[in-house]
């Protein structure tokens, strides 16, 4: 494998780590470094800490997630659409970072930052969706986001637990938020 190809040291790590902690988020630091085929001491070159790798991997899956949804969301004629297709995005992301949900990463300014930052695009959204007639005006826009986060956490756990697909998810989920919170018009 030539170096152009091969993926740097910390990529190696962010990679690993991902795939360590989504099988076992309790797992040691050891593991994260025998799985990129590095030493510990590399590892600690690059994050000082679990909570240092913890912090780069959420603001990764922030970035992750929201390139998904604006992919998901480009090409859409409508608001129902655009969450119907987020859904179907976001859902198979769930195998990849879902285990950082359980992860105290709130506390991080930084990443409190982002997470306030998405919280109110949705909440954008919503109220241009509720304009648009797909969701119900008198269900306040904070319980919609509420909803749309837990069942897309919901969708995670179902999928990861091999109860249903991703599409199967999205579908569910889908309905579930139309039907629940939407006008009945769409």
């Amino acid at each position: 494998m030539t170096d152009s190809i091969r993926p740097n040291t910390k990529d190696a790590i962010v990679e690993a780590a991902f795939d360590v902690l989504r099988q076992d988020p309790s797992a040691p630091l050891s593991a994260v470094a025998d799985r990129a085929g590095v030493g510990r001491a590399t590892l600690h070159r690059y994050f000082a800490s679990r909570e240092a790798l913890i912090h780069a991997l959420a603001l990764i899956a922030i970035e992750e997630m929201d390139a998904a949804a604006e992919a998901a969301c480009a090409d859409a004629p409508s608001y129902a659409e655009a969450f119907r297709n987020m859904l179907a995005a976001l859902i198979p992301l769930g195998d990849r970072h879902g285990f950082l949900a359980t992860e105290p990463v709130e506390s991080d300014p930084a990443i409190a930052a982002e997470f306030e930052r998405q919280t109110n695009e949705t909440r954008e959204m919503i109220d241009a969706a509720k304009q648009d007639g797909l969701f119900d005006p008198a269900v306040p826009t904070d319980w919609i986001v509420q909803a749309f986060d837990h069942l897309l956490y919901a969708a995670w756990e179902s999928v990861k637990a091999g109860e249903i697909t991703h599409q199967q998810a999205a579908d569910l989920a889908w309905r579930t938020l139309e039907s629940g919170l939407g006008t009945g018009s769409q």
